[in-house]
């Protein structure tokens, strides 16, 4: 064949596997190893984008021996594990934005702003409300005031009063009762001592909140 001729341009020299593998890739970095390093491996805990690049036989023996605990307690085991669950991000309880001291003023306004679609919208169970401690503290109190307003009618029922009775009406009450239904009055007869004792608890209930 001679040099000029066209069919000279057209050979071509297909390299063995073993060559291109070595010329595409590093030398395994297993000791004593001369293989081709086809695959990589992780380097370990706290050493991020870092990897070893082995052979297949050697990423397999490197794969079953490996362990990211290694060197770990068994409670930093466990605390890793448990951020694990979130991203190993921060989190707040509901309700809450930016820890203890950014959470209250944030989710105050949070629920200012959205004030009209709260009370426009259906929420029988005040989980909106409660989720704000301005909403939630005026909850507690509309139902502390609910609870002093019931047992003070239950108190003015006691003695036979209606509600609003004032105080000397109270006084003037509670003594025409006990009269009747003590004991000394019944000629020893204790048949009325419960109710007596429910009459004087409900005129100190009542004394103790200011109506007489």
């Amino acid at each position: 064949m001679k040099f000029d001729s066209p069919l000279f341009d057209r050979i071509r020299v297909k390299p063995d596997e073993d060559r291109r593998l070595r010329s595409s890739h590093p030398c395994c970095d297993w000791p004593n190893c001369s293989q081709s390093a086809t695959h990589r491996a992780p380097k370990g805990r706290n050493r991020d984008r870092e990897y070893w690049r082995f052979c297949l036989d050697h990423v397999r023996e490197y794969n079953q021996s490996y362990n990211f605990f290694a060197g770990m307690s068994d409670d930093a085991v466990a605390r890793y594990q448990k951020d694990a669950l979130t991203g190993h991000l921060p989190t707040w309880k509901l309700g809450m934005s930016g820890g203890a001291r950014r959470g209250k003023s944030t989710a105050n306004a949070h629920f200012r702003t959205n004030a009209r679609f709260a009370e426009g919208s259906d929420d029988p169970f005040d989980i909106l409300r409660e989720l704000g401690s301005a909403g939630a503290a005026q909850s507690r109190a509309d139902a502390e005031r609910r609870t002093a307003r019931n047992a003070e009618r239950k108190a003015l029922h006691a003695l036979g009063l209606e509600d609003g009775a004032r105080r000397t009406e109270i006084k003037m009450r509670f003594k025409e009762l006990v009269k009747r239904h003590h004991p000394d009055a019944n000629g020893g007869d204790r048949g009325s001592e419960e109710k007596l004792r429910e009459i004087i608890e409900a005129y100190n209930y009542l004394k103790k909140t200011g109506l007489c």
